[in-house]
């Protein structure tokens, strides 16, 4: 199993949901001076929405080569008129692969764009599961959406840079924009600016198909004492359930922080299905229910952690192309390790006892949905290589 590439030197500071990100991620496009890569699979026309776009607007106003991609099904929503208004004043956007109708189940229509990603002047970046919309955006929302990001600075950047570039490139020659394929002569700053060793792992449909699949099984696998996964959309394959549940018989403590609130009901009931066995297996299940749960990421043994887009489902580990930034450094895993707890402290467990007294047709509701979304999985071409992971 090949091993991210971990990069010294780096200076990476957590961000807890977007009351935090968005801020700074203003500050950091007022800031530049030459380039701005800014993905996102949702782009939301709310206040959110308006105000990153004018931070957006103001930096290709001074003269700063601006490249907006987002995708054409998360961001299906946003108006047509905001999009000239960005291009109006040089803003450079890009749809991947955009949607004129309906969404179909055809297989080149579900992989979608779903990283997260913003970089400035080669010198900044962030990266994580925070799209650009209001953490209040669902209309009986008395809670934020809970969701982090990550600030980067340092050598790390050289990765993220290259990953911006390389996709706003191989979209713009698809859109027959050359001429905003043209790249920038960036000096990129390689020097060390902290003191945290980390890796820049995506997800495409190419070389990195399975990479952050990996990254999550090869921590897993050498867990020694504690897992904690917080994520929006839990529905992993055979692979990664053997993994936990190996995990958690040869005694490490396995903690799953899963979605309370039903957002998409066929998800949220395909993923109770695999309740059961993981209860049998000693792992603790907690359903997060103060506000919508967005959160992808993890801690292991109080020193790997990773902050990204990558969902644990066939949408995310086969389809999209993600990015995930993985951070070997105990303070950093520390903090997380610790937002995590106090948002466990106010969750619901789910208690094995209490599960197994379930009626019949409650589970069996799970499991018709979980062989559902099999069944669109199998339509979509990837029943096979779904069935592993």
């Amino acid at each position: 199993m090949r091993v991210p590439d971990f990069i010294e030197g780096n200076q990476i500071t957590l961000l807890h949901n977007g009351e935090e990100y968005f801020p700074a991620l203003e500050t950091a496009i007022d800031a530049a001076q030459l380039e701005i890569y800014l993905e996102t699979y949702i782009f939301e026309y709310d206040a959110t929405g308006i105000l990153i776009a004018a931070a957006l607007k103001r930096a290709a106003q001074r003269g700063v080569a601006v490249r907006l991609l987002i995708d054409g099904f998360g961001s299906f929503n946003l108006p047509s008129a905001m999009i000239q208004e960005l291009l109006a004043v040089g803003v450079q956007v890009l749809i991947y692969r955009q949607e004129f109708f309906s969404f179909q189940l055809k297989r080149y229509r579900l992989r979608r764009m779903h990283r997260k990603l913003a970089v400035m002047d080669a010198r900044i970046a962030f990266v994580g599961g925070i799209n650009i919309i209001d953490d209040y955006h669902e209309p009986d929302a008395l809670w934020p959406r809970f969701d982090y990001a990550v600030e980067i600075k340092g050598p790390l950047l050289r990765k993220i840079h290259a990953a911006a570039r390389h996709l706003w490139m191989l979209v713009a020659w698809a859109h027959f924009k050359k001429r905003w394929a043209d790249d920038l002569c960036i000096d990129q700053d390689a020097l060390p600016t902290g003191k945290q060793r980390a890796a820049f792992v995506i997800r495409d449909n190419l070389r990195n198909r399975r990479s952050i699949e990996r990254c999550y099984l090869k921590a897993i696998a050498s867990a020694r004492q504690e897992i904690i996964i917080a994520n929006a959309y839990f529905l992993p394959g055979l692979n990664f359930r053997h993994a936990l549940i190996k995990a958690a018989r040869r005694g490490v403590s396995v903690i799953l922080l899963l979605q309370g609130k039903i957002e998409y009901r066929l998800q949220y009931y395909a993923t109770r299905a695999l309740y059961g066995s993981l209860l049998d297996a000693g792992i603790s299940i907690y359903e997060y229910q103060q506000g919508y749960l967005h959160a992808k990421v993890a801690v292991v043994d109080h020193i790997w952690s990773t902050v990204g887009s990558s969902n644990i489902d066939p949408f995310s580990l086969l389809l999209a192309r993600e990015a995930n930034v993985i951070i070997s450094d105990r303070i950093f895993a520390t903090e997380l390790r610790n937002s995590l707890q106090q948002a466990l402290a106010t969750s619901s467990p789910i208690l094995q006892h209490f599960w197994n007294r379930y009626s019949w047709l409650r589970r069996g509701l799970n499991w018709v949905c979980y062989y559902f979304v099999r069944v669109l999985q199998g339509l979509s071409g990837y029943s096979r290589e779904g069935s592993r992971i």
